[in-house]
């Protein structure tokens, strides 16, 4: 997607260095100068960010290279993730585009994490453990080369970190990592700094290699089965950024741990929809697999599970055998494993135990405390507002809390990116709002470039735009609340059309596990082509996501009286007929649903609403899907 907005301001470095105020957001749209605020917004931070900016500019002119464009908090393609600076110019070695991000730490002090040289405590700042700038911002790059060669274009990156404030000696374990392969500067190396700036730029302006990179059409990332295929089994790592790449090396540092000492340790990794858990329970399978070690990975998805088993790890039954369910470790013996990756774990039951255990199998114990039990380092990747059925009581407080009452350590991670929706924070929470479940009343959306959402007059109008983006090569499908009765296939294996409206009528997805004649069974439809043709529900969709996402409000969701209810009879939905469920936790599980369902696009979302009263409604907070 072309997008200029992803900058939040862009100056000559000649121009900043005499005038560095644009941490006030000079010359960024309003979208921008809010994230530019929310990443500047303690006492005294933005004049930090000025007089960094400044020295960065000087730098750059004392290098002769004063016409090098500087894009200051360039956000990511596909994510919500901003690079502090960008510097655009001409490669001086070849002639083309050039890039290099820069990381700029206010750090004067920094130590090794427990003597891991990928994991840095920061005194005066945190005692707890960050991730090493080096292995942060290389992940910036290798996220930006790899989106520019996807997208056709030429062009060198490069990275840096400058510690401007600090002197070799207070640093000094940072050096431990390789030097000869990251780039790590200090304020005492300034001189080595602007040479290294020199060697990488020639003295020529950057304004094409600018505009080429703001104007580049950038393709989302690779979808997530096709990855976690080609990290399982030929290396091919995922590129994490940040708190996800901190949480992966907290983990590595607990099985090392664990190996050397025998000390059992728990790491939760909590995060809202598309902020990346899912990649880091893949890229962690894959490297500890290869690495030799006994892991798992479990989930309380049926659908997930079952895709990852048959896309994931097609063709070996070795790597099928990696993929489980929380209630397969009722009987583990203590610490059989050396990992458990629990993934999607606000899914854990109060016990694994259902009405078909048998009595001799029934452990009394609870399902958290097994698969703590079962690994010396348990790993549990969640977000505790995709609860969407009874009794899914995975939580970071019930975790945490059995896990200190046994006395085992817990490190926690929480994620604040967003790598889905085009990477727009935006639109995640404008989500939030629209179902009540954010702190402000539901606006209209705000056009931006980040991703798309509209509103299509009829369910005909939705399928068929949706029918041509998949034409197109991309990835979609439709969803609704479940509303509308779900039937088994008929006895010809056709599948019965339950979800209708008006003269529009689709089926659910293919009841059970087995596929019904070209529809893929319910565990596939999200992964495999032929799933456009059938409905899916929450509990099809979660865990996946596509590039474009129909999503049909059923009548469980209306608007009346000036705001969104729910309403539970409307609901079809098994789970939600029981008598022990009261009214306000279905009316959360029925929101949180929709959550779910709005949040599935990595592209673009169109909505529909099967009650014209709350069609009319977003039609007042939504620009209509062109026709």
């Amino acid at each position: 997607m072309s997008d200029h907005g992803r900058v939040g301001v862009r100056r000559k470095a000649r121009d900043l260095a005499a005038r560095p105020a644009v941490a006030r957001g000079l010359g960024a749209s309003a979208s921008n100068e809010q994230c530019i605020a929310e990443r500047t917004d303690r006492p005294g931070e933005r004049l930090v960010q000025e007089r960094a900016l400044r020295l960065l500019a000087c730098d750059l002119v004392e290098a002769d290279l004063g016409d090098i464009e500087v894009l200051i908090e360039y956000q990511l393609p596909s994510t919500s993730k901003r690079a502090d600076v960008v510097l655009a110019g001409v490669d001086r070695a070849t002639g083309h585009d050039a890039y290099m991000i820069i990381e700029l730490k206010h750090w004067r002090r920094a130590c090794l994490y427990e003597g891991d040289s990928d994991l840095v405590v920061v005194p005066g700042i945190s005692e707890l453990p960050v991730l090493h700038p080096a292995l942060q911002v290389r992940a910036y790059r290798d996220y930006m080369a790899d989106l520019l060669k996807a997208s056709g274009l030429q062009g060198a990156v490069h990275d840096a970190v400058y510690l401007y404030d600090a002197v070799d000696s207070d640093i000094h374990d940072l050096y431990q990592i390789s030097r000869a392969q990251y780039n790590v500067f200090s304020g005492s190396r300034r001189s080595e700094f602007r040479s290294f700036l020199k060697s990488r730029f020639a003295e020529l302006d950057g304004k094409t290699a600018a505009e080429q990179l703001l104007s580049s059409n950038i393709h989302p990332s690779p979808a997530l089965f096709k990855v976690a295929t080609e990290e399982l089994r030929n290396r091919n790592p995922f590129v994490l950024l940040d708190e996800q790449r901190l949480a992966y090396e907290l983990v590595l540092h607990a099985v090392e741990k664990a190996r050397r000492s025998k000390t059992k340790s728990v790491v939760i990794v909590s995060g809202g929809v598309g902020s990346g858990k899912s990649a880091i329970g893949l890229a962690l399978l894959g490297e500890l697999h290869r690495s030799g070690y006994r892991v798992m990975h479990a989930t309380g998805s049926h659908s997930f599970t079952q895709a990852l088993r048959r896309q994931v790890a097609k063709g070996s039954a070795r790597q099928k055998a990696l993929f489980r369910y929380f209630n397969s470790f009722s009987d583990a013996a203590p610490n059989e494993l050396d990992v458990l990756i629990c993934d999607e774990a606000h899914r854990i039951r109060e016990t694994s135990a259902n009405r078909f255990t048998p009595a001799g199998a029934r452990t009394g114990r609870r399902q958290v405390e097994e698969l703590i039990s079962a690994a010396w380092v348990p790993v549990f990747l969640l977000d505790e507002r995709q609860v969407v059925r009874p009794g899914e009581v995975g939580t970071v407080d019930a975790i945490q809390a059995h896990a200190q009452v046994t006395g085992i350590a817990v490190h926690t991670v929480d994620l604040d990116g967003q790598f889905r929706s085009g990477g727009s924070l935006q639109y995640e929470r404008w989500v939030e709002n629209l179902l009540g479940l954010g702190n402000e009343k539901a606006q209209g959306w705000t056009e931006e470039n980040l991703f798309s959402i509209a509103l299509a007059e009829t369910p005909h109008q939705l399928e068929e735009f949706l029918r041509g983006k998949l034409e197109k090569g991309h990835s979609a499908r439709i969803t609704a609340g479940y509303c509308w009765q779900w039937s088994a296939p008929k006895t010809d294996d056709t599948l019965v059309p339950d979800v209708r409206i008006g003269t529009w009528a689709r089926p659910w997805t293919a009841k059970g596990d087995r596929p019904a004649r070209e529809a893929p069974s319910s565990a596939l439809w999200a992964t495999l082509p032929g799933g456009f043709g059938q409905v899916g529900t929450v509990y099809t969709a979660q865990g996946f996501d596509y590039d474009w996402s129909g999503v049909i409000i059923g009548p469980d969701l209306v608007y009346r009286n000036g705001r969104l209810i729910t309403v539970r009879k409307a609901s079809k939905d098994p789970a939600l007929m029981k008598s022990n469920i009261t009214d306000r936790q279905a009316d959360l599980l029925i929101r949180n649903t929709y959550r779910v369902l709005l949040t599935r696009g990595l592209v673009g979302t169109v909505i529909y609403s099967a009650d014209p009263a709350t069609q009319a409604f977003l039609a007042k907070l939504l620009p209509p899907l062109p026709r």
